[in-house]
């Protein structure tokens, strides 16, 4: 399906799937909760076919983008281009939450009662708990768990060793570039389902919930997005900075995966055409290959965004103030769990719960977000797509091998 045409289709699917939800709440509201269950099989049928394929296809072009870099040197000289920015970029994103929610004080104005009970929980995300998942045991298991961190590293062990053995390795480079090929063709028949797939997460949580589940905490959705688009508009400028005015022409490139990535809330289901749009605008099938399923992993700029914003504001619920010096160690403590979110379901609510929990916060406030926590994961997934695509073409320009001019 043609990109505009999906995008479109897409569209309908948002208004429809409102329009629809509504109907259902208002109409017929002892049927809510049945009709939800049932339409938003359509969503949870979409995002399993995504993270059938979301594994192979990162390991296929992860290896093949390492081994097409040609020699450790230069692997390790893109590598830290790389990692230099996704670490700039997550200060950023930090650092600009932090001063938004500071200022804002969004908590402050919601006067709710303290809900009973506690926020999910999971393991505390320690040095140690961090490290030794980031290790995989094996990579079947990691595959099979959708693990995508443990993926990218054992693909990075995989890609410098075929780099090092030269042509002795390029029958399997081969049958790898085929197999990303095969993935992307696969994901293409994939996508037709998006419009479905938006049509069903709308209706169904409108229709369990109501419309007023949109207006409840219409105070910090509405600033936290002001935060994103503060966000979107530091990344294009930085990005400009670096890659020039054409920084704009990326932006419409990638609108129809950012759209993706918003309404199906989910930045996992807009990769693949992430990866397509960025290598028609010009850069670097290796440099993209190589950066963009890194990026998944290491820079989720909204993610890391919405994670100071929702710790604050609970805080702020609570009348809790913190001091500077807590607040430097709260970026820290995010800036580090925050590398263990990728393609985990709602594990941003897991990093929350136990940045919590270091500073004596009230893990029970999390339920606070748990109503609208799907409408904030469409900001911060929009916005990690747009981090990542200009990551790539930042590092596609300092490798010299960014040509926009060649694309229509």
């Amino acid at each position: 399906m043609p990109t505009n045409r999906l995008t479109t289709f897409i569209l309908i699917g948002m208004v429809l799937g409102i329009a629809t939800g509504y109907t259902v709440f208002a109409y017929f509201p002892d049927s809510g909760a049945g009709f939800a269950e049932q339409v938003e099989l359509l969503t949870t049928i979409f995002l399993r076919l995504i993270k059938m394929v979301i594994a192979p296809l990162i390991f296929g072009t992860l290896i093949v983008g390492i081994a097409k870099i040609g020699d450790l040197a230069t692997l390790g000289r893109i590598f830290g281009k790389t990692i230099g920015w996704f670490i700039f970029a997550s200060l950023l994103s930090l650092t600009l939450g932090t001063l938004l929610v500071s200022f804002f004080e969004p908590g402050k104005t919601m006067h709710l009662p303290i809900p009973a009970g506690t926020g999910p929980k999971g393991e505390p995300l320690t040095i140690l708990v961090f490290i030794t998942h980031l290790i995989p045991t094996s990579i079947a298991d990691a595959m099979a768990r959708n693990e995508i961190l443990q993926i990218v590293v054992f693909s990075l062990f995989f890609g410098v060793g075929m780099t090092a053995l030269g042509e002795r390795a390029r029958p399997v480079l081969d049958v790898l570039d085929a197999l990303g090929h095969v993935m992307l063709k696969v994901t293409r028949y994939v996508m037709m389902m998006a419009p479905l797939a938006v049509f069903g997460a709308l209706a169904g949580t409108i229709a369990k919930s109501g419309p007023d589940i949109i207006r409840v905490y219409s105070i910090f959705m509405g600033e936290f997005y002001v935060g994103l688009l503060v966000l979107w508009c530091l990344l294009i400028l930085l990005g400009g900075i670096v890659i020039g005015p054409v920084v704009l022409r990326l932006i419409k490139r990638i609108r129809g995966p950012t759209l993706l990535a918003f309404s199906t809330a989910s930045s996992e289901a807009a990769y693949p055409k992430t990866l397509e749009e960025l290598e028609r605008f010009g850069c670097s099938n290796r440099i993209t290959s190589f950066v963009l399923p890194l990026g998944y992993s290491f820079n989720l700029d909204g993610s890391m965004m919405y994670c100071t914003f929702a710790v604050l504001f609970i805080a702020q619920v609570y009348g809790i103030e913190l001091s500077l010096a807590q607040k430097i160690s709260m970026l820290a403590i995010l800036m580090l769990t925050s590398k263990g979110m990728a393609g985990v379901p709602r594990a941003s609510l897991v990093v929350i719960s136990m940045t919590l929990g270091q500073f004596n916060i009230p893990e029970a406030g999390l339920l606070l977000l748990l109503g609208i926590d799907h409408f904030l994961d469409m900001g911060r997934s929009a916005t990690n797509v747009i981090g990542n695509s200009i990551a790539t073409a930042v590092v596609s320009k300092w490798e010299g091998e960014l040509k926009p001019q060649q694309t229509a």
